[in-house]
């Protein structure tokens, strides 16, 4: 783990970040208070997770859509 002041993290935060991916970084204030910076991983996703589609098509269109397609399939 590397430390650093405050001062030297602010002048070198983009370098910072980029090391915080790999391993965790205090950063030091004057007055002795402490603070962690590591990755903050993201949750895996599930692949039916996906945007909403605006349309104008109605409740009454979507089910009638449906029974139209279940009549030609018979």
């Amino acid at each position: 783990m590397k430390a650093f002041t405050y001062s030297e993290a602010r002048q070198n935060l983009a370098q910072l970040l980029i090391l915080a991916q790999k391993e965790e970084v205090e950063i030091r204030r004057r007055d002795g208070s402490v603070f962690s910076l590591k990755v903050k991983k993201n949750a895996p996703r599930s692949p039916f997770d996906v945007p909403g589609v605006k349309t104008r098509a109605t409740t009454a269109d979507i089910l009638d859509a449906v029974g139209e397609s279940r009549k030609r399939g018979t």
